[in-house]
């Protein structure tokens, strides 16, 4: 009979927790009105180039949104939209050995976003930037590790903007 209880408390918490349809289990809060959100292509404006980080920021933050939430995708006038770009790519020293040489090199990716609420304006974002890095050793060349530091980069990224806009954190 406890067990029986117990499980009927649960599944009552369960149900409040769910009908008040603004928080999920997922960590969003995302009123029950809105049910569509466009996600446009991130234009690179950087001045050094990489080909490919734009398409894979568009994408990975396009399959960041269909993993968590329940917002149905469309290509024009979403409930929500998200439009930005990559305006900084950079490679700087972040160690320095006692020679005055770089012993590490840390790229850096910062992407300016603005978010649109139009059901509810009040969570709006206006050209918030998002930046991330990541170090490699000096003795690797950027060519070889750039891929897989980007990919690094841009889930931070990605997870930085996801919870700005529907998480709200």
């Amino acid at each position: 009979m406890k067990r029986l209880l117990g499980t009927l408390a649960i599944l009552m918490m369960a149900f409040l927790v769910n009908g008040c349809g603004i928080y999920s289990f997922t960590g969003t809060s995302i009123q029950s009105d809105v049910k569509t959100i466009t996600i446009n292509y991130f234009e690179y404006k950087a001045l050094k180039v990489n080909p490919n980080l734009s398409n894979d920021l568009t994408e990975g933050l396009k399959n960041e949104f269909k993993k968590m939430t329940r917002l149905e995708q469309v290509d024009l006038d979403g409930d929500l939209e998200i439009t930005g770009e990559i305006t900084g790519y950079d490679v700087r020293a972040s160690a320095v050995t006692a020679d005055e040489v770089a012993a590490q090199n840390r790229l850096t990716v910062t992407v300016k976003v603005t978010f649109e609420n139009k059901k509810y304006p009040e969570d709006n974002i206006d050209n918030q930037s998002f930046s991330a890095y990541a170090d490699y050793d000096s003795s690797n060349s950027l060519d070889a590790v750039e891929s897989s530091l980007c990919q690094e980069i841009l889930e931070k990224i990605i997870t930085d903007i996801f919870n700005a806009t529907v998480a709200q954190w």
